[in-house]
């Protein structure tokens, strides 16, 4: 007895069996976290050392390249990216992303540990973090108003960050702009060098009278008294009161050559604004794995209890809150589930005006969808824009077993009479090997996809895995739960037999195919000349197509980079961003611009001006155009690098579309490769922020120490070298102010017009052993200089990186080729290459391995339909119709102007084992009736005829079921409609020509099996050489 016989004979059983995985879906999607793309481990690890005042060449070679030496041997490394500049250095290892990224993590550890003891005196030790793509800001809140930035910082940091690193899920709060506490100890060169004081005997009082050491504990009998010497300082201005030396029975105090500030922490080196007004910035990072949506949920709850104890007219505000793309996305998604499954389900009620028919297809959908969320939560996933694009996609698809199922169990009913009891056994199981040979071929294909390598298949694994079980529940479903209702529900009035078939639309349809069809098999070399036709248009139509990695999104925000030339000052570089901010505020569409300068921390002049639009339901132009014209509008800031970008779904390329790494031995040749090729990519259409940050001609003073001279007065390089930093930089800590819970750093520099005048710093005093202090121009010169403010190194080799990305309307490919022959017309010298790296390398990954998915899917199809059929020609009738489909889906690409990207690729994908269930309804009743004694042309006719219902509504079905994915606005829009538009424009464009060809190439094929021509050909070479022996013998 078969499934379906149990579950027609038991309909109770039937729907527990079903409701039984409802109700798991059903309490799997309360589990399921919200977030914006899946999660996606990228076995990255990079690792960060600093050495203060330490140039870039010293770091280099004394830390960049013992660690590069060392991280070379771990397994599984496949770049390895450097970068050395003043004072510290960063080595970004990236590894083959099958490597797990903890294990790769804990073989940097080991090795960096080996080399650690070969570092310079002084550097701290190295940190070493693994790469996440959850690390990225989801969150950004600006606090301004008419307090002084010092104050805001103070209530932006105590009342605000402390609490919001309270709050569930929250990884960490990053503080930009802020004008921290700091007590600054103010010293006049010229009142030491007078008194005989050094900077060092300074530090020295500081971190020798503030302290507070334990002393042990008194017993006195059966009690203990704990004792604490107290020795730190108890107000700020008592720092002036600590003495330095006693000179001559004198205590010198540091009050007698300079002054103690309670003010803020210099040297500056951040800022932030927003709207053109001061403000300090938080950035908040989520816990990984954490639900962003709740996270950012539970921060908005915080910062609604903290703001009514918060300054009146203080202003706190949301700028960046990525969970309302998010929920805007994952919103529209569900629209798009809800009108596509009433589309799908109205195509039913077109063909079949039985509503009852309606109602017991439509019951697939749901029990499918609700079903999948089991295997989410099982697996992992999240509810983000890739699984719920292919619930989404599904909702034509899940649909497709229960028609076929539905029409057959319909059509004995209507047409031979049955009863629906009986009808719903003999047509399900007249029909159950084409529905298990559409099904199973349709979810083979998911398999290459699920196991895809490269970047882009962790994102794609998800929907894969969500797609191939949403349509395994469907074939269940169609086995089980749709016969049952069929034999309970169904209803056909004997008054209106052959009504659906015969009448309206359809009747029409059924005239003009039959007449087609019987064209068709009498001029079947016609058709057999046509389809290699259209399959030959597909390279030609292929190279009219640009190709993309991922196309981007509209997500109502963008950013601009800018660098300023070398040496600029905060000051120098706040000025142009001023001059900028009040530009990008005149785009149309700009809501908010918030500025950041320095934010990763390392360069003075670097900026990052993020633009916040109106949203999309606001403004009817997209932000690609409101880029372009930002792009122009940079223009007039020709003495600046900038860089404009659209926020992207992968984001560990790089920071441009585009990277080109030129390597070679010498850095100066490198420079001169770097800066011609970069005055040939601007005059490339479409290349936009063509930029290096390579300069080798970075300001500089040098100190150059006479050794003699030093050696003679008793002063070492070192002393000379600290002495300096101390004094000027006011970069390192002394000691700290504590008040009550917070402690405060505690820095020295010396008066501001003495730190500007060189001659001023050349005086300035220096240790000696032998003379207590001598002034620093006896034993070094000061001379101006220039050096690289940076050395980077790709594979253990230096090179000058090109940045470029792309106007949106660039292809990617076409890019590539634009780089090859720029570099090609340059003629690198011998020793030198170059390579591409950013979406370049994501890009090439994926192609590798969406044409490995074609092939495997293509295999894995055949083997499925040569063991459901148990024959090795049917399924080549069958497949013949999938190369059919691609030049149509290339042509709707083109018709649309979109690229052959990720999504569309994948489209492609799904479209092959889309289009050929057709020609597996087509095949397999073609072999039922003839094996029922029908001469083969009639059992083609009829056939065919048959299943032309069928295979009119699961192809409109799916159509429909795609419709508001394909041509729907709002967040997300872009990348779904790419492969919506895909499968709906090949799907519907090959339909006739899919149901001529397969019926032609069965004949074919048959008559090529019936007229046994291998094994005519084999009797023919026996009886041949059996003559050949006669008349030789």
């Amino acid at each position: 007895m078969s499934l379906t016989e149990v579950c027609v004979r038991r309909p109770v059983f039937a729907m527990m069996l079903i409701t039984f995985l409802v109700v798991l879906g059903i309490f799997s999607f309360r589990d399921l976290g919200v977030d914006l793309y899946p999660k996606a481990d990228v076995p990255a690890v990079r690792i960060s050392v600093r050495l203060p005042g330490a140039s870039p060449d010293e770091i280099n070679s004394q830390i960049t390249l013992p660690i590069e030496e060392a991280v070379n041997t771990i397994s599984g490394l496949e770049e390895i990216f450097s970068n050395s500049s003043e004072g510290s250095c960063w080595v970004f290892c990236r590894f083959a992303i099958e490597r797990d990224p903890e294990d790769a993590a804990q073989d940097v550890r080991e090795k960096v540990a080996a080399v650690v003891s070969q570092f310079p005196q002084g550097t701290f030790l190295p940190v070493i973090t693994k790469i996440d793509p959850d690390s990225d800001p989801v969150m950004s809140i600006a606090v301004s108003g008419p307090q002084s930035l010092r104050e805001i910082t103070e209530i932006a940091d105590k009342k605000i960050k402390r609490r919001l690193d309270t709050v569930a899920g929250v990884g960490e709060v990053l503080m930009v702009g802020g004008r921290k506490r700091q007590i600054n100890i103010r010293l006049d060169a010229k009142k030491m060098n007078a008194y005989g004081i050094t900077i060092q005997q300074i530090r020295n009082a500081l971190q020798r009278e503030n302290v507070e050491i334990p002393g042990g504990s008194i017993e006195q009998g059966e009690s203990q008294i704990d004792l604490r010497t107290l020795g730190r300082v108890d107000a700020s201005r008592q720092f002036g009161e600590i003495i330095v030396a006693n000179v001559k029975g004198t205590p010198l105090k540091i009050a007698d050559f300079g002054y103690v500030e309670d003010g803020f922490e210099e040297p500056i080196r951040s800022l932030a604004r927003l709207d053109g007004k001061n403000a300090v910035t938080l950035l908040l990072r989520k816990q990984q794995g954490t639900n962003t949506v709740e996270v950012i949920n539970r921060v908005k709850q915080m910062l609604n209890r903290i703001k009514p104890e918060l300054p009146r007219d203080l202003n706190v505000q949301i700028i960046k809150d990525q969970s309302v793309f998010i929920n805007a996305s994952v919103k529209s998604l569900e629209e798009h589930l809800i009108l596509g499954s009433l589309f799908a389900s109205l195509i039913v009620l077109i063909f079949m005006r039985n509503l009852r028919s309606v109602i017991i297809a439509s019951i697939a959908i749901p029990t499918s969808i609700i079903s999948t969320f089991t295997l989410m939560k099982y697996m992992g996933f999240t509810i983000n824009s890739v699984t719920l694009l292919g619930v989404t996609l599904a909702v034509g698809i899940v649909i497709d077993d229960a028609i076929v199922v539905l029409e057959n169990i319909f059509r004995h009913v209507e047409e031979k009479g049955e009863e629906p009891m009986k009808a719903a056994v003999t047509a399900t199981k007249e029909i159950g090997l084409a529905v298990m040979a559409t099904t199973l071929s349709l979810v083979v294909i998911f398999l290459p996809v699920a196991f895809m390598q490269g970047l882009s298949a962790r994102y794609l694994n998800s929907f894969g895995w969500t797609m191939a079980f949403s349509i395994m529940v469907s074939l269940l479903v169609s086995f089980t739960l749709t016969p049952m209702m069929c034999s309970r529900f169904l209803k056909v009035s004997s008054k209106n037999r052959h009504d659906s078939k015969h009448t309206g639309m359809f009747s029409w349809i059924d005239k003009f195919y039959e007449k087609a069809l019987r064209l068709s098999l009498a001029h079947r070399w016609a058709i057999v000349l046509i389809s290699a036709l259209t399959f030959a248009s597909t390279f030609p139509l292929y190279k009219a197509i640009g190709q993309d990695f991922i196309p981007f999104d509209d997500q109502s925000e963008f950013d601009i980079s800018v660098r300023t030339p070398e040496g600029t000052s905060v000051e120098g570089t706040d000025r142009i961003l001023r001059q900028i901010e009040a530009e990008v505020a005149k785009l149309r569409g700009v809501k908010h611009v918030l500025t950041t300068l320095n934010p990763m921390g390392n360069s003075l002049n670097e900026a990052n001006i993020y633009v916040k639009m109106k949203d999309l339901s606001e403004r009817d132009f997209p932000q690609f155009d409101v880029v372009r014209e930002a792009r122009q509008m940079l223009k007039q800031f020709p003495s600046i690098q900038t860089s404009v970008r659209n926020p992207s779904m992968i984001t560990t390329g790089g920071p441009a579309s585009l990277i080109v790494n030129v390597r070679g031995p010498d850095l100066a040749r490198l420079d001169q490769i770097s800066k011609q090729a970069i005055e040939e990519m601007k005059k490339i259409p479409g290349f936009a922020d063509v930029y290096t940050p390579f300069n080798l001609s970075n300001p500089e003073l040098k100190v150059k120490v006479d050794r003699e001279k030093a050696a003679d007065l008793g002063v070492s390089v070192s002393d000379v070298a600290t002495a300096l930093r101390l004094m000027v930089s006011g970069e390192d800590k002394l000691t700290t102010y504590r008040e009550g819970d917070d402690q405060y750093e505690v820095r020295a520099r010396v008066l501001e017009e003495q730190r500007k005048n060189i001659d001023v710093v050349s005086q300035l005093m220096v240790p000696s052993t032998k003379l207590g202090q001598v002034r620093l121009d006896n034993i070094a010169t000061i001379v101006r200089g220039g050096g690289p403010v940076q050395i980077s190194r790709y594979n253990r080799q230096y090179r000058v990186s090109t940045y470029i990305n792309l106007d949106d309307r660039k292809p990617l490919d076409e890019a590539i080729r634009d780089v090859n022959e720029t570099i090609r017309k340059i003629n690198l010298p011998p020793g030198y290459d170059f390579i591409q790296s950013g979406r370049v390398r994501d890009f090439e990954q994926t192609v590798q391995g969406l044409i490995t998915a074609f092939l495997l899917s293509a295999i894995f199809m055949y083997m499925v339909l040569a063991a459901q059929f148990e024959s090795l020609i049917h399924p080549i009738t069958i497949m013949l119709s999938l190369p059919l489909s691609i030049p149509f889906a290339l042509i709707c690409l083109l018709m649309t102007q979109r690229t052959l990207n990720l999504w569309s690729v994948l489209g492609i994908l799904l479209l092959l084992g889309i289009v050929k269930k057709n020609s597996i309804l087509q095949v397999d009743y073609t072999n039922t009736l003839r094996q029922q004694g029908m001469d083969r042309f009639n059992a083609i006719i009829e056939a065919n005829r048959t299943r032309l219902r069928p295979i009119l509504m699961t192809t409109f079905s799916i159509v429909a079921g795609l419709i508001p994915t394909a041509f729907g606005k709002g967040a997300g829009a872009a990348q779904r409609s790419a492969i919506a538009v895909t499968i709906i424009g090949g799907q519907t464009l090959c339909l006739l020509l899919t149901l001529l060809l397969t019926p032609v190439a069965y004949t074919i094929f048959d008559d090529i099996r019936q007229a046994q021509v291998f094994a005519r050909i084999r009797m023919g070479l026996s009886r041949l050489k059996f003559a050949l022996a006669r008349l030789i013998s």
